[in-house]
């Protein structure tokens, strides 16, 4: 195993320092350094953050191999200066079993660039009836601790609450898409001016918000820990804030946590007004006072994380009509750039840090992510050049599909390196392998 010295990096929003890297940790910090055969990046004006940490991605491997892998996925994660990804489990077959968890698991390990922990379905096959083998996959050797149905809601109460009650005993995760079907069957964008405009059905924003307004009771009643997926409506944020209120008068350890995505953070539905597909997601993109919204809920710590769902597709599933297109975008290899250009005014890098690194891995139970470059502490991070831009061209992308909105986007920072317990897979903008 290869030793590192970058020198001359400011760590988060500190001064310029050098990190060495030895045997998986960061061995020493301070000015000045050097170590006899130690490789030596020259990280002069960049910024160096605990490596990022994705609660929410779809590799599509196994069965959606055209659309994306595993080693692809991976590719894209590390290139957007991930560390760690948690893949969700709506594969084909669905992660509902300790065989399925653990073949991804061991993918992400053969592929070598990030992390990879398996997500397991909540119910066997997504199917909302009954639960998944959850206590098997959380003991096979993926280690399973969060639970999604990711693409359906665990719509039934009865059912969520035993999913809340049996992950209890080993501190698991559900993590909920929070929608309401019958309030969304048929739906096609966000319920609002710009649908009745287009002509398309409309999803309203309450479908999200009856659903974590009744799953933070259910949490809250069982005291179990409840995940809220890309939350997207101004509502929602208001919900969250009273649940995390009610924590706090009670004196309660949190037990409600909930992401957002960078899509949710940039832009509004009036995005669909040309009927491109690539602007079509779940939950779909909202008005410019639900992004408002979102963005000062993450700033406050209301929302506690920022995950892609980075929804790879193959071609003909968006290159259709709208009414036929799956929803999805990209978002590993923007992510960064995107919470940049939104909010870095607003968090820092040391903001960041915490709401795409280190609070992501502390949901995920990810012990050696999410720390601070620091002595002693497992060597993974991730080198950015603030000052620079680039342009997003999908066709350089490393995913297997090509369907991000930012298409032609000139976009701020970029990732020049990451580091996986102390070693490099990416370097100076380029995969290592």
């Amino acid at each position: 195993m290869n030793s590192y010295l970058i020198k001359g990096v400011r760590v988060v929003d500190g001064e310029p320092t050098d990190l060495l890297l030895r045997d998986g940790i960061v061995a020493e910090t301070g000015r000045g350094l050097s170590a006899k055969g130690a490789e030596v990046v020259d990280a002069d004006g960049l910024v160096a953050l605990p490596g990022l940490v994705d609660l929410h991605t779809h590799l599509r491997e196994p069965g959606r191999e055209d659309a994306e892998t595993v080693d692809s996925g991976s590719r894209a994660a590390a290139l957007g200066g991930y560390t760690a990804v948690c893949a969700m489990a709506n594969t084909s077959p669905v992660a509902d079993t300790a065989g399925v968890v653990e073949q991804v698991w061991r993918l992400g390990r053969e592929a070598g660039l990030v992390d990879v922990q398996p997500i397991g379905a909540v119910t066997v096959g997504l199917a909302g009836e009954r639960l998944a083998e959850l206590g098997a996959m959380a003991d096979s050797a993926a280690r399973v601790r969060i639970f999604s149905d990711d693409g359906n809601c665990v719509a039934d109460p009865r059912l969520m609450r035993r999913a809340l009650e049996y992950v209890k005993g080993f501190d698991g995760v559900i993590a909920q898409h929070a929608e309401e079907p019958r309030l969304t069957e048929g739906a096609q964008m966000h319920e609002g001016i710009e649908s009745a405009r287009l002509g398309l059905p409309g999803w309203p924003a309450v479908a999200e918000e009856a659903i974590i307004a009744r799953d933070v009771l259910l949490a809250e009643h069982v005291g179990a820990r409840l995940h809220v997926c890309h939350v997207s409506a101004a509502g929602s944020v208001e919900i969250l804030r009273w649940a995390k209120r009610r924590e706090r008068l009670t004196g309660r350890p949190s037990k409600v946590t909930a992401e957002v995505t960078p899509h949710h953070l940039l832009l509004t539905d009036d995005r669909a007004s040309g009927y491109d597909p690539v602007f079509k997601v779940n939950p779909p993109l909202r008005t410019a006072e639900d992004v408002a919204a979102l963005r000062a809920g993450l700033v406050e710590g209301v929302i506690d994380a920022v995950a892609t769902d980075h929804a790879p597709h193959a071609v003909q599933d968006k290159e259709c009509e709208w009414g036929y297109a799956r929803p999805g975008m990209l978002g590993l290899e923007t992510a960064l750039s995107i919470v940049v250009e939104a909010l870095l005014g607003d968090l820092g890098w040391d903001g960041i840090a915490e709401r795409m690194s280190r609070t992501p891995a502390r949901i995920a139970g990810l012990a050696d992510h999410g720390h601070n470059p620091a002595k002693g502490r497992p060597a993974n991070l991730t080198l950015i050049d603030p000052s620079a831009t680039w342009t997003v061209e999908p066709t350089a992308l490393a995913s297997r599909s090509r369907n991000t909105p930012y298409a032609g986007f000139t976009l701020p920072a970029k990732v020049v390196a990451t580091f996986l317990h102390g070693q490099p897979t990416v370097l100076d903008g380029k995969v290592l392998r």
